[in-house]
Formats: structure tokens, C-alpha cells, sequence
């Protein structure tokens, strides 16, 4: 089963991918590497949540919004490999990078990481697993609670 059958069966509509907001590219192809710029939790136009997960945003909000940001990197993936039927192409995720802006003393990023895992490898199968680091930090771009980046190997 091709990507596109999967993300169907799946009832997935990857978003049109987000046009830059700052002095960077939305992806960078190198070699057989596909980088993916972070991705922040944009869904039709608008921001989903605000703020610090464990102070105005909770855990659960929090995955949500990877999973939107995961989406929102398959999308930006899509687009530089051709467009639709570009997902193909790829050959596995290598690493992601999950951001999550939270207070002091929140120790689950890892959980949050989680949804835009987990959504990798539902959509790519086993091409989906990847290394991975999951970073708390005090503030993100637009005061998101997650950002996400990607690096694929692509034919």
C-alpha cells in the first residue's frame, strides 16, 4: 500500500504546508537527506494553543498539537518531494526534534513527542521509526507549546 492509500484508509488530510514566517526555508534536501524546518501547531490558519504545557496548556493539549505538528511535517515532506505521491519516496524517518515550551519541573516532554511519533509510524509503517530527542524549553516562536523538525532519508 502506497502512502497516500494509507493516510485514506487512515481518514488523514495532510494541511497545505505552511509558507515560512521568519528567514528560513520550509525544507533543505542534502543528498539522500530531507530536512524539514520545525513545524509549530498550525491547523487551517490558526494556532491551536498558547502557552507552557503544565501551566496554561495540558499534557494532552500538548500531544495533540505534535500530532498536528507531525501532519504539518508529512505535509512540508510532501510538497518538496513532488506533491502528492511524494511520501513514497521516503525511505525512513531518520530523527525527529520535538521542542515543548513548559515550566519549570515538567519532565514529560517525552510524552508529548510521543503523538508525532506515534503518528509517523501509523502513517510510514516501520519506515516511520526514528531516533529522536525531546527538549523543555522556557518559550517557543508565536508562544506555542511544541515545535517539531524531521529528517528523512528519501530516494
Amino acid at each position: 500500500m502506497n502512502t497516500e492509500q494509507r493516510l485514506r484508509e487512515l481518514g488523514i488530510v495532510l494541511p497545505t504546508p505552511a509558507a515560512p514566517v521568519a528567514a528560513y526555508i520550509p525544507s533543505r534536501k542534502a543528498g539522500n537527506l530531507l530536512f524539514i524546518s520545525g513545524q509549530i501547531p498550525v491547523r487551517e490558519g490558526q494556532v491551536m494553543a498558547k502557552g507552557a504545557v503544565g501551566r496554561e496548556v495540558s499534557l494532552e493539549t500538548a500531544r495533540e498539537c505534535a500530532r498536528q505538528c507531525a501532519l504539518n511535517g508529512l505535509a512540508a515532506a510532501r510538497a518538496a518531494l513532488g506533491g502528492e505521491g511524494g511520501l513514497d519516496k521516503v525511505r525512513q524517518v531518520v530523527r525527529v526534534g520535538a521542542f515543548v515550551a513548559c515550566e519549570a519541573g515538567f519532565g514529560d516532554q517525552p510524552k508529548v513527542a510521543n503523538a508525532a511519533s506515534e503518528l509517523l509510524v501509523e502513517v510510514l509503517g516501520e519506515k516511520g521509526k526514528h531516533a529522536r530527542a525531546a527538549v523543555g524549553t522556557n518559550a517557543l516562536p508565536l508562544n506555542v507549546p511544541v515545535e517539531v523538525e524531521f529528517c528523512f532519508e528519501v530516494e
